[in-house]
């Protein structure tokens, strides 16, 4: 119905604009006292990128505010020349020097300027490289458990958001606020030596401005800021109207219509607040201007008191104003510079206080060294719970694994299968009990050693978006023979067989000349990936939940086959792949509640007794 009203809904604010209400609360006193320790901040993390450039940067920026008070005294002197007595031509020959100590620091001030812009320029990649190498070598170093921590988790989306993106602009805009307050500085100290009494004047011409755009940026950052929800539901509109995973239902639903309504509300609503915005803001520019017309003509009228008393020549006048003027200047690029800082820091507070917490989650140097392989791995008295949770997903847990056995984990969803498997690869710790090797307590253990020894095969296993030679290889390349037996054991062989460049085909459409596989495609390449790897310990995580029952048993026939000598851990719900395996056990709410082979649990009339009676029950 065209006329049916619509029910957009609320939409939260995404992490990309987290800090704007703050930004909205706070008024230009607040921003400017954190002001030195943001700037403080920016430069240690530029000099840390380049203690050369920062130097430059900063220096040259200093020089160049230099030139700039040095011209203005300059100015002086031919303005002093052309204002004496006696014929024009004389008096433009007096003032030649001082025109030419003026062109030379204007020659000077352009060439320092620039050079510092190229320093800068250097400055912002390497800062970029930095911020993003320390976020990245953090989150792939964290124990993985703090991903299932949802304050690491909204942390890290900070961080990675838009934290990182702003360390550049944090470093501009400390070297933009440097720059204007030497710029300020610069004219103030003009002043300073022309008259004292000049210096507020400069106040006086240059505070209405000051005010008026101050004003006007905050009424158009709330504005901005209460925009977020609206802005971010036309994105996701706009992306349901042309992005490829909608577009089939889009067509299908005839949905075309009803989405463009609701862009049109959405857009409708969001032009009439920013056409209030601008008559807002017109009217605050009007009486910026009106009171810095009024506060130009009083500078104006002391000037001519001045020089009326005879305080000061015409040529400091003059002078006088050419500073106020680049005082003016000044000012408003301090002001823009300083509310983009604060922004921008807040947002980058997030990032280093993100880096302090992950560091402060890095698993600690251990002396023991990984176990090549082992005769037997005893897990005893394992406790686990997830961060935030309330219950246990593991109690008191005690099993047992020799070398080349093939056990299984089986139990309902929940039961606490996958959260053991990982303990047992050195993915988590428990909370209490022991993993060991043989005699090797798995705690003593560097876990990046130990899961060089471990191969797991994921059900949530990862489309790479790389090569299949990369996908199954991982960056562990054994040559052409291992790479082919790998594949060969995980049927992906025949997957490899019907790419257009074999191995070195890319698995991603969204490149040139890349490829898309199935599901069942993809979980052939992540069976090859840990086949492999040739483990001292395969753990299978519902490998076949993307096959298809043909390619499901093949599957399991080619890991049993290939378990000679080796150790595998198999997790399903399929029990009739299990049935094979040396041992069972299964686990029910985070208990191990039965074990033993297929035939010992069958005889126990258990829960996987019955499990196995209703799975078979659907097939007959």
């Amino acid at each position: 119905m065209p006329d049916e009203p619509l029910e957009l809904g609320e939409i939260a604010t995404p992490t990309w604009n987290v800090h704007n209400d703050k930004m909205a609360e706070v008024g230009f006193l607040t921003i400017a006292r954190r002001l030195p320790s943001l700037v403080s901040q920016a430069l240690r993390m530029a000099w840390g990128a380049s203690p050369r450039d920062t130097l430059a940067t900063i220096s040259l920026n200093l020089l160049g505010g230099v030139f700039t008070a040095f011209g203005l005294l300059a100015t002086t002197g031919v303005l002093t020349a052309l204002f004496s007595e006696g014929p024009t031509p004389d008096r433009v020959m007096a003032a030649l020097p001082s025109l030419a100590l003026v062109g030379g620091a204007a020659v000077l001030r352009t060439t320092v300027q620039a050079g510092a812009g190229w320093a800068e320029s250097r400055l912002t990649p390497q800062i970029t490289r930095l911020t993003e190498e320390r976020l990245y070598g953090l989150t792939s170093r964290v124990e993985l458990v703090a991903y299932d921590d949802p304050e690491f988790h909204d942390a890290l989306e900070r961080a990675g958001g838009r934290g990182a993106a702003v360390a550049d602009s944090v470093v501009s805009g400390a070297v933009d606020v440097v720059t204007a307050a030497v710029g300020i500085v610069a004219a103030a100290g003009v002043l300073g030596v022309l008259h004292p009494v000049l210096l507020p004047l400069l106040l006086l011409a240059v505070l209405p401005d000051a005010w008026a755009a101050v004003r006007s940026a905050r009424m158009r950052y709330s504005t901005m800021y209460g925009l977020i929800p609206a802005r971010r539901r036309k994105w996701i509109i706009a992306e349901l109207l042309a992005e490829r995973e909608s577009a089939a239902e889009v067509r299908s639903f005839t949905m075309r219509g009803f989405l463009l309504r609701m862009y049109d509300a959405v857009a409708r609503a969001e032009q009439e607040v920013m056409l209030r915005l601008a008559r807002r803001q017109t009217f605050v520019r009007l009486i910026g201007e009106a009171l810095g017309g009024l506060g130009t003509a009083l500078v104006y009228v002391a000037l001519g008191v001045l020089l009326a008393l005879a305080a000061i020549p015409l040529a400091v006048a003059g002078t006088a104003v050419l500073a106020i003027r680049s005082g003016q200047s000044s000012l408003s690029s301090l002001l823009y510079a300083t509310n983009r800082l604060y922004e921008q820091g807040l947002y980058f507070t997030d990032f280093l206080e993100f880096c302090a917490d992950a560091e402060r989650r890095l698993t600690a140097l251990r002396p023991t060294p990984a176990p090549e392989g082992f005769d037997r791995i005893a897990a005893s008295g394992v406790t686990f719970t997830y961060p935030g949770a309330d219950e246990p997903a593991l109690r008191d847990v005690s099993i047992e694994i020799k070398r080349g056995e093939v056990i299984a984990f089986v139990g309902e969803n929940g039961s606490g299968k996958t959260t053991l498997a990982k303990i047992l690869a050195g993915l988590y710790e428990p909370d209490s009990g022991t993993v060991c090797w043989d005699s090797t307590d798995l705690r003593e253990v560097n876990p990046e050693d130990l899961r060089l020894r471990t191969a797991v095969i994921a059900q949530d296993h990862t489309r790479w978006p790389l090569t299949a030679r990369y996908n199954i290889t991982m960056g562990t390349d054994k040559g052409p023979e291992a790479l082919d037996a790998a594949a060969a054991v995980a049927g992906a062989d025949e997957v490899i067989a019907g790419l257009p460049h074999r191995y070195r085909t890319l698995l991603d459409r969204r490149f040139k000349d890349g490829h898309e596989l199935s599901g069942g495609q993809w979980q052939r390449i992540a069976v090859a990936r840990g086949f492999h790897r040739d483990a001292s310990l395969l753990i299978c995580d519902e490998p076949t939940a993307a096959l298809d029952a043909r390619a499901e048993h093949a599957l399991f026939e080619r890991i049993r086959h290939h378990s000679d000598g080796r150790t595998v851990l198999l997790i399903t719900h399929r029990l009739a792949s299990v049935r094979y395996a040396d041992r069972i056990y299964v686990l029910d709410h985070g208990k191990v509640t039965e074990q033993g082979d297929h035939a010992t649990l069958m005889s126990l009339d258990g829960l996987y007794a019955d499990l196995y009676t209703l799975q078979a029950a659907a097939y007959r």
